[in-house]
């Protein structure tokens, strides 16, 4: 029985890792990456807080002991449902079943000069990209003599007050607090990046608890940062940010992370596709209108769980019960024994602000402060592949904490802010 899994997310990786254990079984893994990585975390790699390393691990190694795992390297490109084929970048592969998990992209709304310009935050690329673009502005704005010009490569603005957004403005005001006058003596005395976090919505992380809410906009103002409410980015013209309001920001730097969308699933009947392209799937997570596709984390819409009637969160925890509970059914439609219908047991939510702020919403009750950052900090060392990188993470984290300085900004890849990371990467290969 051949069983695909296109996407190494928390939905693919927990459903192959399970499955991997049934030796009755092939599992074939398809990633255009070949490594999982642990996404709540790549805001400390863009601000150079970790390594790469730490929050990435190859695919070939996690299941080097399962003689029933291949890795197939490419990216998705048609889904032949009919002959029960996928084709990818680099060549086809047949399935018994297939499962598809690539999860969500960056979501910018139709607004070409925004997704041309703007710089995201979803991938490991988007990450080093990023901490490359600051870091190459820092230097910008230490020669710049113009006082207008060093503004606007001294000026951060974050669209999306999200948990992603949240936390890259608490990490990037703690860099500008602890930072930026140590080793930018050519910054005057007072000079310090400017950082505008924007949201359409009237509070910031909008899914959490009041507590919540209100603790992240008191943090985040008290270290400086300047958070915008109630007014979206409407455009990304000339070096200006304009907004919905009218306002408009000078700046070099628009992070992106103000939505996703679910990644194309080409092959797939129209009718399977619903809201933000994800796919229609029932209480099994079996795509609509067939039998042998199925779909799980962030790229499924699933409406059959009576206390999520209009969907699942985009959350890991969803992708990672998703893929335990499909693993199970596989095995019992394989061995056919009744499936289990599936059912998102909510575990809270949490976000960290900046260093010992953090945020905590349990089912029961909410707390924050420093306690909250504790808790955030052991709860994301546990999800971490390798046992090394584990390591590696805490000895990291207590050294730039009690250091207030980690020493990893480095320029390694400089890349044009004006070209995509795929442009500027096919032309170093052409190099």
């Amino acid at each position: 029985m051949n069983i695909v899994i296109v996407g190494g997310g928390f939905a693919g990786m927990n459903l192959a890792k399970q499955l991997s254990k049934d030796g009755s079984l092939n599992i074939t893994l398809i990633d255009k990456n070949n490594y999982h990585f642990f996404p709540p975390l790549i805001y400390q790699v863009a601000t150079a807080f970790i390594e790469t390393s730490i929050i990435t691990y190859p695919f070939r190694k996690m299941f080097s002991s399962a003689r029933n795992f291949r890795f197939h390297y490419g990216g998705l490109e048609y889904i032949d449902t009919q002959n029960q084929v996928v084709t990818t970048t680099s060549g086809k592969v047949s399935y018994d079943y297939l499962v598809l998990a690539m999860g969500t992209e960056t979501n910018y709304f139709g607004m070409a000069n925004v997704e041309k310009h703007a710089v995201p935050m979803k991938t490991i690329d988007d990450a080093i990209n990023l901490r490359n673009h600051i870091l190459r502005n820092g230097e910008r704005a230490a020669q710049e003599h113009d006082d207008e010009e060093r503004e606007k490569f001294s000026t951060i603005v974050i669209s999306g007050g999200g948990p992603t957004g949240v936390e890259l403005a608490g990490m990037l005001a703690y860099m500008n607090k602890k930072i930026l006058a140590k080793e930018y003596p050519e910054f005057s005395p007072n000079g310090k990046m400017r950082i505008v976090l924007v949201d359409m919505a009237p509070t910031l992380l909008g899914p959490m608890s009041k507590k919540s809410q209100q603790e992240a906009l008191d943090v985040l103002r008290d270290m400086g940062v300047e958070v915008k409410l109630n007014t979206g980015v409407k455009d990304y013209v000339d070096g200006k940010v304009l907004f919905a309001d009218g306002t408009s920001i000078a700046t070099d730097t628009l992070i992106w992370s103000s939505g996703v969308i679910a990644k194309e699933a080409p092959g797939l009947p129209k009718e399977a596709i619903g809201r933000g392209r994800r796919i229609l799937v029932d209480e099994y997570n079996r795509v609509k209108g067939l039998d042998n596709v199925f779909a799980i984390g962030d790229i499924c819409l699933q409406t059959t769980d009576s206390a999520f009637p209009n969907g699942h969160p985009q959350l890991a925890q969803v992708a990672i019960q998703q893929g335990k509970l499909l693993a199970e059914n596989l095995v019992n439609m394989v061995e056919k024994r009744p499936l289990k219908a599936f059912k998102y047991n909510d575990k809270g939510s949490m976000a960290i602000i900046t260093k010992n702020k953090a945020v905590v919403d349990l089912p029961k009750f909410t707390f924050t402060g420093w306690f909250a950052w504790l808790t955030w900090l052991f709860i994301h060392i546990i999800p971490i592949a390798g046992f090394r990188n584990k390591i590696k993470l805490v000895t990291g984290w207590f050294w730039s904490f009690l250091t207030n300085n980690p020493s990893l900004r480095l320029i390694i890849r400089p890349i044009d802010q004006h070209k995509s990371t795929e442009d500027a990467m096919v032309e170093e290969v052409k190099k």
